[in-house]
């Protein structure tokens, strides 16, 4: 795809996925949008960022989203992230009040979860691109064969991650995962989505940031620092 920005542990491992033909149809479809005068977020630039910022053979702990935000300013590439300066919206919110009662963090005063997917957290959406202010709408599209695809790779991998399946979508999508209460290696964590309208019915309280770093330490992997650096001191 025309401006694709990807690490390479991704890239070879993908080349198949790139090259087949219902990703060439998904890229015809973007370029018409495009040519039509749509607005489509995020940037070209930015839609495999999380693959680019977070490494095949890094990944500790996976959370999957669906689509981007698609108001103005908002997606950057990384599931529940927001760009610096923008407001957290009411998942992120509730993703962060849950880390107070889960560790005690304290509230970040931004939506920026880079710090995250530096570390081995891979923020996935399912569908990486969304027209401004269409939600879902470019689902059915084909991305959602192609992060089907990633997920694979790290079902494949030998070392033990942890998967953060949050709402119904999430745990559909990951459902095939060789999890551990199946005998397999991964730890998979399931609650509802930290979306405004579910949260109260299975997100809060799940504990899911704590029980992932005592999984990863029982691993003998480091813990994820999942405090978020101060909006001012993020290069």
């Amino acid at each position: 795809m025309g401006d694709v920005k990807l690490h390479p542990t991704w890239l070879e491992p993908l080349r198949s996925e790139f090259e087949a033909p219902y990703m060439q149809a998904l890229r015809a479809f973007l370029v018409a949008e495009k040519e039509a005068g749509k607005r489509i977020f995020p940037k070209g630039g930015e839609w495999f960022r999380a693959l680019d910022l977070t490494p095949l053979d890094s990944v500790r702990v996976v959370i999957l989203g669906q689509d981007p935000y698609h108001g103005m300013g908002q997606a950057h590439g990384l599931c529940f992230s927001v760009q610096p300066g923008v407001a957290p919206p009411p998942s992120l919110v509730n993703i962060y009040k849950e880390l107070a009662s889960d560790i005690g963090m304290a509230r970040p005063d931004h939506g920026h979860l880079e710090h995250w997917a530096r570390q081995g957290v891979l923020l996935l959406n399912s569908v990486l691109t969304v027209e401004m202010g269409l939600a879902a709408s470019h689902r059915d599209r084909g991305w959602e064969r192609f992060t089907d695809a990633v997920i694979r790779l790290i079902n494949a991998r030998a070392e033990p991650v942890v998967f953060m399946l949050w709402g119904s979508y999430a745990q559909k999508k990951a459902a095939f995962v060789d999890s551990t209460d199946r005998g397999g290696r991964h730890l998979v964590l399931k609650a509802a989505h930290p979306s405004p309208l579910s949260a109260h019915n299975g997100f809060f309280g799940c504990r899911h940031f704590s029980r992932a770093n005592a999984f990863l330490e029982a691993q003998g992997a480091e813990p994820i620092d999942w405090a978020l650096p101060r909006c001012a001191e993020m290069g």
